[in-house]
């Protein structure tokens, strides 16, 4: 079991900056990917951005540029720097993790996903 702990949602104007952090505790061998996704009423989750533990890193179109997200060094925690926020970029922002273990035949895998962090963007 992996618990995904979420930090840094908020309310913010047009053009603003904001950081969410991930904390992954628990069973994290065996991490491939942690990432962040998105909802809003009545719209399917979506990709935000995602990030391998060999440092592969993918990002959804409409947040190119913008937003960067990195992991930090020996620990299995994200982070997602937002900038130059636009009000569709409201949503609840959900912290994922993505574990593979077992070997051969018993190789298996598990995603995880926090609680969400509600991130307002005002015009």
């Amino acid at each position: 079991q992996v618990n995904l702990e979420e930090s840094g949602g908020g309310s913010v104007q047009s053009g603003e900056s904001l950081t969410l952090s991930c904390d992954a505790f628990g069973s994290i061998l065996g991490l491939h990917s942690m990432g962040w996704y998105r909802q809003v009423p009545g719209k399917q989750r979506e990709l935000v951005a995602s990030i391998t533990t060999d440092g592969k890193i993918e990002y959804g179109d409409s947040v190119k540029g913008r937003f960067t997200i990195s992991k930090a060094y020996n620990k299995a925690t994200v982070y997602l720097q937002m900038n130059s926020l636009k009000s569709e970029d409201t949503a609840d922002y959900y912290c994922h993790a993505h574990r593979r273990f077992g070997i051969g035949i018993n190789a298996t895998s598990e995603d995880y996903w926090g609680q969400g962090t509600q991130v307002s963007v005002s015009s």
